[in-house]
Formats: structure tokens, C-alpha cells, sequence
């Protein structure tokens, strides 16, 4: 006997187990069954399962499940990635509260203490991953520094290098003062900053009394300008420009140039140029050759290295400038500003608000910073997978987000893949006393190199710099499989079906696989892109701490199970929108599998068992019928949508049929089959409701596991632990079953527009009344008839008869198919009442209705308002909107 209730902390842990000790989730390279591969993206060994890694991994798990029950063979590849910057924060954190120091214990020491942090700790999420019920291969689990992922690092690392797209080059990087490393634009984020615009005034050579004003955040890198730039059309510049001006404190000649990245409209109309300490800057400097000087050091601290020879006292003050030697950005900053204001050149002050870029993770603003590095010519690289999305060979779902591939592919930069850190993989390049390079895949074969280069053995230092965690992450999809090795699960596994992730990481993750994919395996690593949205607050809000809105999935877990989220983020998840996830929606989506439960506990205590031997074809019932049919329907509607990433529908189309059709009509259809004394008609009954039932369960199983299995084996269709190797439904066949759905659909439909109106006139459920029809056919009628106990019970109806003569006073009106149902209400109700209350409920909703469309016809609410407000101020229009198209069919349906 069933339990009264299902209890997902009772069985969660047990199903998964026996899953996982079963194997049910192995790939086999040897099968002969046709591939299906998914590519985890490897969370961070440091992390914790967070609200958007339930919907990723929800995601993919629906999508590996319902492949494996369709008879493909599955790979869903798991594993993690080694977070270079975030894992060694963790340990230097850790080491601090010891009162250790990385610098002081030494590389080799430090490593060691990150390793043994990796082994204790860092399988924090891949145990909460096995929680949300994620069927990964798991002895396949791969991790981004294994000594086979390291192997191919340095496989394509030396590659690159020989084949002339990997180089050292002086470039500009975001550059993080605490880390005192290079990071990647991914781990900046903008802030808004308040804080101040300075007007600096440069005195013209040759020009006594004439200055060029420019306006700048940050007078703090005013000692490495190496240009005034002005527009070339700006008629106020324009004799100026191939003079000099002298620059303020150091008294440098600094060149007038005119670029076009000179906004007239913004501030003073000139700008000044700082190589060295600006992006756009940098490009202005390589266009004009102007040189490129440093004075911010890796601590962002005023260094005077670069520009100490070059001050003069013409126009200069020597002696400041060396005092700002070593004070820190914003010191200086205040201390320069206070000197020019004092030299009278310094014009005004205005507040100004921008975005500044900060570390993600140290939590201050980065410094752009000329420095050596190692780059990857992306660019080359882009062209063969930029090609790849054009052709078709690779696909995004949604199709819009192919123009955000291609923006960022035709305008790449060359990728900085070295980083100033001691965890990760080390660049395998070793320099020899003259600053001469080896790259090679081991100190051995740079030693040879260096040997045949000088004709004798040499001391070599190896790079100390480790590799951008992308770049180990840009090989995820062949080197987990394997390469450089030809392995039998590289041959069958790559390329990939699909790739399931966030839009955030298109450029930083999925273009670089795409690249290096395309390059060293001759074809792309996957041929779709499914790209999910951000998962929001139930008010499209984005989830942060400050707002105290973040859901936390394993707290979801622990208090409604995996299947009511994992059921929730299906039915949210549509192409190209965020999830609105509340905990209301997750509380009701349990109430699914509650439904679901009830519904197996109903055909237990009627007798309704697994029966295999149950051939839909041999049914002869009209309700039968129509059931298995509905199954058909409702599967190919699942199936349509799954193989579409279209899993909203196919939640909505699991929810549709398991709830509607088959527990609120047909086994309330069913009772009186059930309860009669035809033992043919209930034999039959019963084979259709256990095949049906069957059907949901497999139909639900991607998306509820937990309940799905364990009604598998406890409704005895399989042994525990089978469901998961089950095949996904099919069709049936089902005789004369368009028939028996007009007839079944046409009762479902009458007695659910009997049931509205009812609901909408308050009529108390006690209460029955005859239903009346009008201009009925005789097929109408005949069904009237051969359902009138159903319709009695479901309908609360005392008959169901032709009306004779005119309708009487006081009834509402229905149309169901061709005949008009009246329910005579006068003597029931208060009709006045009723339309009193339906006009004045009418009457609000079209006030806010009028309310919400006139603060989005407000062009200034819109402009200044948040995307999500704005969104949610649409929606409430669209559902005032229905609310009054509801209110006018009520009114309507009450007649005089």
C-alpha cells in the first residue's frame, strides 16, 4: 500500500544510489546506440550550487534523461573547473587566518596547501549537483588541472606557439592591484561610482596666457599624458593641433592630435591621452605612435621609473612630482588636484557619476596596465567559427543570439591568456640569461632547443605566470575526452549535440571552444547552443544580497524536494526570457506531484495494477479511447518540445494532461465503470488507466525523477531503480479515436463551461439545476444522455433536457458546440447582485488598466524607469486587460 503522502526526503537520497551504484548513468563507447553528449560547464572547485546552476543542470539533466530513454548513448560529461584567481583567494584567505603568507611559505609549499584544499573541500557542488538529482557520468568526472587535461594544455600551448598564433606581446590588461594579476574582462564588473570631473588647464607652448582645458577623472595619470587629442573637425582646436602643449607638474612637451576619438559634445571638446592607463587611449597612442608611459606600478601605486629623466623646471616642479614616488593612486590623486588648484590651473570641479570597473572578486577598481603577456591571436582564430554559425554547423537556441556571437567574433581582440599567479596551469616557456624563449611541452625539450639555439647547455628560468582558466576551459569539450590521445570516447563522443549555458559567457567560454574546437579537432565541438536566461525574483528583480531576494536551491530542496523545483524551472524556462522563480511557484508545483501521488493512490485502492499484457489497440470504450489517445497527443506534444529546447511547453504539456486530462476528467469519468458491475468495461478501464498512468510517469521522469521512480517500482511496472533505463513513449494505436475525441472532448467541454459560469455567478456548490438546451442536435443530445451521471456529479445538474418553448426569465447562457446551455438562476441568486458586482469589478480593472497605460505612454517613466518595472507594468496592462475581456463574457452570459 502506497504511503499516504510522498516524502522526498525519505527517497531522494536512497533512488539516487541506487542510480548511480547501478550505473544507470554510464556512457558506453562500445554501444552501438547512437551518441548523445553534453558538455558540463565545469562549475569552480570552490563553489557552491547556486539558483543558477539548479536551472543550467535542470536543463541539461532533462535533456540527457530524455535522450537515454529514447535509446541514444548518453554522455553527460561532469566535472570542475580549477578557478585559478577564486581558488587561490580561498587558500591565501585560509593561509591569512593561520598566519601564513603565500610569498613567505614559497611556490611549490603554496601549491601544495591548494591541492590539499581541493582534495578536502572542493567536491563541496558536485555532491550538491547528485541533491538536485543530476545524472552525470560521474566516474568520467574530469577536473581542469588532471594530469591528462594538463597534457593537452600544453599540447595546443606549444601548437599555437609554432604555428605563429600565440606570442608575447606590450599590451594594455585589466589589471587587479590586490591580485597583482591580469584578469579577464569576465571577472570586471562596473559599478556606479560618484565622484568628480576636473577641468586641468595646459598651458600652450609658445602661447603666454593661452591654456587647452581638458576634463578628466583621473588627474592621478596626468604624469603619463603623451597627448591633447581633439576632434579633427572641431573648429575650436584647429590651429592648434601639431603644436604642443606643456604638461602640467612635469613639464613635458606633449603633442595636440587630432582623432576622432574626441567627443566635441563632452566636456571640454580636448582629452588627454594616457596610453599607458586607458584602453581607448592605448588605440589613440598605436594610431599617432605617440609614446606609451607607465606611472602606476602592479600595486597602483605612482611609480616615477618612465618619467624621472624627462622633468623639467620649465614649466614643471621637480621636486613635487618625486614626492609623489610611491603614494597610492588616490592619494595622489587628491595631492595633484590641490597642487594644480594652487598653480591656478585647475578650472572647476563638477560632480560627475560614471562606471568605474572594479575586480569581481578584491572589490576595487582595476588599473589598465601596459605589461608583457602572453596573447593568442584570436582573430585568426575567429574565422573558421565565425564561419561555422554562418554555415549551420553550429546553431543557437535562440537564433537572436548568433548576432551577439558574431558582434563580438568580428571585433576580437587578441586574447591575454597569462595571469601573475601561482595556481593553474604553468606557461611551459623557460628564458634563457639573454631573455631568449623556449616554449615546449616539458623543461627536457626546452633544454634541447636552447641547446641546438647556443650550441651548449644553458640555465633556463621558467615563466612563472600561470594560464587564463578560459584557455584550460576552451578545451573542456575534447581534452575530457582524451586528446591528445585518439581515444574510443573522442571518436564517438565528439562533436557534441548540444551546450547549455548563459548568455554571459557566449564570448569568454563558448566562442573559445568554438575557436580552439574548430583548430585542433577539424570540426565544430557542438551543433547547438542552447542559451538560457538569468533566473530572477518572482518580480523579474535580479537576485542579489543587498536585496535580500537570492533562493538558495538546496533550502528549496530540503523544503518541497528536487522534483518541484527541478518541475518549476521547466515550466519557467521559454527561449530567450529570464525565469521569475518564487517560492509560491516551487509550494505549487509540489502540489503536482502531490496530485500525481493521489492519483497512483486512487488506482491502488481500485485495483489498478502494471499490467504489460494491456494492448490499447483491443480497446473498445469511448473513454478508453479517448484517454489513450490523449496519452499520444500529449507525448508527441513533450516530445516536440524537448527535441525544440522548448521546455516550458513541455512541462505545460505533462501538466495539461496528467492533472486535466487524466486525474480531473478521466478518473472522475472513470468511478462509475469502476463502481459498476460490467467487469468487461472495468477490465478494460483498468488497462487503460495503468498504461496511461505508466505513460505520464515516463513522460514526467526527465523532469521528477524522484516521484517518477519511485511510483515506477512501487506500482510494480519494473523492479527498483528501472524507469531511468525505460524507453521514452510512443504512439499506440487506438481505435476510432477521433470519434471517441469529439465525443469525450465535447463532455470535458460542457461540463467545464457549466462549471465557469457557475464559479463566476457564486453559486453555491450545494446547489443543482436543471441545464437546458437550445438548437441542440441529436448527436448532442445522444451524448447528453449516455454521459448524464457524469454530467449530474461534475455539473451539479439535476438533468440535461431540450428546451421547450422560450427560455425562461433569469437563466445564464452558454454555446457549447452548436447548442446554447442555460442554467435557470433566479430563483438561485440575486442576478442584480451578481451583475452589480461583475460591472464594478469591470469598472477597476479597466481603471487600472487606464492607470498602467498611461505611466507607459509616459516617455520619461519608461526612459528612467528599470527594464524589469517597465516589464511589469506591460504585464499587469495584459492581465488587466483579460480581466475585463473576462468580466464582458460573464455580463454577457446573464441573461435578462
Amino acid at each position: 500500500m502506497l504511503d499516504k503522502s510522498f516524502d522526498p526526503a525519505a527517497v531522494e537520497a536512497r533512488l539516487y544510489k541506487g542510480w548511480e551504484d547501478s550505473g544507470a548513468f554510464a556512457a558506453n563507447p562500445a554501444s552501438p546506440a547512437k551518441p548523445f553528449t553534453i558538455m558540463i560547464p565545469p562549475p569552480n572547485v570552490t563553489g557552491s550550487l547556486h539558483i543558477g546552476h539548479a536551472l543550467t543542470m535542470s536543463v541539461q539533466d532533462m535533456l540527457t534523461r530524455f535522450r537515454r530513454m529514447q535509446g541514444r548513448d548518453a554522455l553527460w560529461q561532469p566535472g570542475t573547473d580549477h578557478a585559478g584567481i577564486a581558488t587561490q583567494m580561498v587558500v591565501e584567505r585560509l593561509l591569512g587566518s593561520q598566519g601564513l603568507d603565500r610569498r613567505t611559505m614559497g611556490r611549490e609549499a603554496f601549491l601544495q596547501h591548494v591541492w590539499e584544499w581541493k582534495g578536502q573541500s572542493g567536491g563541496t557542488i558536485t555532491r550538491q549537483l547528485r541533491r538536485l538529482g543530476a545524472s552525470l557520468d560521474w566516474p568520467r568526472e574530469r577536473f581542469t588541472m588532471d594530469e591528462g587535461l594538463s597534457k593537452a594544455v600544453r599540447e595546443v600551448f606549444v601548437t599555437l606557439y609554432r604555428q605563429g598564433l600565440l606570442y608575447r606581446d606590450r599590451r594594455l590588461v585589466n589589471w587587479d592591484p590586490v591580485f597583482q594579476t591580469a584578469i579577464s574582462d569576465l571577472e570586471v564588473e562596473s559599478r556606479e561610482v560618484k565622484g568628480s570631473l576636473w577641468y586641468l588647464k595646459y598651458p600652450v607652448e609658445g602661447q603666454p596666457d593661452r591654456f587647452l582645458t581638458v576634463a578628466t577623472t583621473r588627474p592621478e595619470t596626468m604624469l603619463g599624458d603623451t597627448a591633447i587629442a581633439v576632434h579633427p573637425t572641431d573648429e575650436r582646436f584647429a590651429d592648434l593641433v601639431g603644436k604642443n602643449v606643456i604638461l602640467p607638474l612635469t613639464g613635458r612637451r606633449v603633442p595636440v592630435v587630432a582623432d576622432e576619438y574626441s567627443d566635441p559634445e563632452k566636456g571640454t571638446g580636448a582629452v588627454k591621452v594616457t596610453p599607458a592607463h586607458d584602453f581607448n587611449d592605448f588605440e589613440v597612442g598605436k594610431r599617432h605612435g605617440l609614446a606609451m608611459i607607465s606611472v602606476l606600478d602592479a600595486d597602483a601605486k605612482v611609480t616615477l621609473a618612465e618619467i624621472g629623466a624627462s622633468l623639467t623646471t620649465d614649466g614643471g616642479d621637480p621636486d613635487f612630482v618625486r614626492g609623489l614616488d610611491g603614494m597610492d593612486r588616490f592619494a595622489a590623486r587628491k595631492a595633484i588636484v590641490a597642487k594644480l588648484e594652487e598653480l591656478g590651473l585647475l578650472d572647476k570641479i563638477e560632480p560627475h557619476v560614471n562606471q568605474v570597473p572594479h575586480g569581481d572578486r578584491s572589490g576595487v577598481p582595476i588599473e589598465p596596465r601596459l605589461t608583457m603577456q602572453w596573447y593568442v591571436d584570436a582573430k585568426t582564430l575567429a574565422q573558421p567559427a565565425i564561419k561555422a554559425v554562418e554555415t549551420g554547423q553550429t546553431t543557437f537556441v535562440p537564433r537572436q543570439w548568433e548576432n551577439t556571437f558574431f558582434a563580438w567574433m568580428r571585433d576580437i581582440q587578441p586574447w591575454c591568456v597569462s595571469r601573475q599567479l601561482w595556481w593553474g596551469h604553468q606557461i611551459p616557456a623557460w628564458y634563457a640569461p639573454d631573455g631568449e624563449v623556449f616554449v615546449a611541452k616539458t623543461e627536457e625539450e626546452a633544454a634541447a632547443l636552447a641547446r641546438e639555439k647556443f650550441g651548449r647547455d644553458v640555465t633556463l628560468v621558467r615563466d612563472e605566470d600561470v594560464l587564463d582558466t578560459w584557455f584550460s576551459s576552451a578545451l573542456w569539450p575534447f581534452s575530457t575526452l582524451g586528446w591528445p590521445d585518439k581515444t574510443p570516447e573522442l571518436s564517438k563522443y565528439y562533436p557534441g549535440d548540444v551546450l547549455v549555458t548563459g548568455f554571459d559567457i557566449i564570448f569568454f567560454w563558448v566562442a573559445r571552444m568554438m575557436m580552439m574546437g574548430i583548430h585542433f579537432m577539424g570540426e565544430v565541438p557542438f551543433r547547438h547552443v542552447y542559451i538560457h536566461g538569468l533566473v530572477r525574483d518572482e518580480k523579474g528583480q535580479k537576485m542579489s544580497k543587498s536585496k535580500g531576494n537570492v533562493m538558495d536551491p538546496l533550502e528549496l530542496i530540503d523544503a518541497y524536494g528536487a522534483d518541484a523545483l527541478r518541475f518549476t524551472i521547466a515550466s519557467l524556462t521559454g527561449p530567450g526570457r529570464d525565469v521569475k522563480l518564487g517560492r509560491k511557484r516551487v509550494e505549487d508545483f509540489r502540489s503536482f506531484g502531490t496530485k500525481i501521488w493521489n492519483a497512483a493512490r486512487f488506482l491502488e485502492m481500485n485495483g489498478i495494477a502494471a499490467d504489460k499484457a494491456f494492448d490499447p489497440a483491443t480497446a473498445t470504450l469511448p473513454l478508453s479511447r479517448w484517454i489513450l489517445d490523449g496519452a499520444n497527443r500529449a507525448v508527441a506534444e513533450a516530445t516536440a518540445a524537448l527535441e525544440a529546447y522548448r521546455f516550458d511547453e513541455y512541462a505545460n504539456a505533462c501538466y495539461r494532461f496528467a492533472w486535466g486530462g487524466f486525474c480531473d476528467w478521466f478518473l472522475e469519468f472513470a468511478k462509475p465503470v469502476l463502481n459498476g458491475t460490467d467487469e468487461a468495461a472495468k477490465a478494460e478501464v483498468k488497462g487503460a488507466a495503468q498504461h496511461v498512468f505508466g505513460t505520464i510517469l515516463k513522460m514526467l521522469h526527465p523532469a521528477m525523477p524522484y516521484i517518477t521512480e519511485e511510483l515506477w517500482h512501487l506500482f510494480g511496472y519494473g523492479p527498483e531503480c528501472t524507469l531511468i533505463r525505460e524507453t521514452w513513449p510512443g504512439a499506440t494505436d487506438v481505435r476510432d479515436a477521433e470519434a471517441a475525441r469529439e465525443e469525450l472532448d465535447w463532455v470535458v467541454s460542457f461540463i467545464g463551461e457549466v462549471r465557469a459560469v457557475r464559479a463566476e455567478m457564486n453559486v453555491p456548490p450545494s446547489v443543482t439545476v436543471p441545464l437546458l438546451l437550445s438548437g441542440a442536435s441529436g448527436t448532442t443530445l445522444g451524448r447528453a444522455d449516455r454521459w448524464i451521471d457524469v454530467i449530474r456529479r461534475m455539473a451539479r445538474a439535476t438533468e440535461v433536457k431540450a428546451l421547450d418553448g422560450a427560455p425562461p426569465k433569469g437563466v445564464a447562457q452558454i454555446v457549447v458546440g452548436e447548442a446554447t446551455v442555460m442554467l435557470p438562476l433566479a430563483d438561485v441568486i440575486d442576478l442584480a447582485a451578481e451583475r452589480a458586482r461583475l460591472a464594478k469589478a469591470r469598472a477597476a480593472a479597466e481603471a487600472d488598466a487606464r492607470k498602467v497605460e498611461a505611466k507607459l505612454a509616459n516617455a520619461d517613466f519608461v526612459a528612467r524607469a528599470k527594464e524589469e518595472v517597465v516589464e511589469e507594468n506591460r504585464e499587469r496592462l495584459v492581465a488587466a486587460r483579460a480581466e475585463m475581456a473576462r468580466l464582458d463574457a460573464a455580463m454577457a452570459r446573464i441573461a435578462g
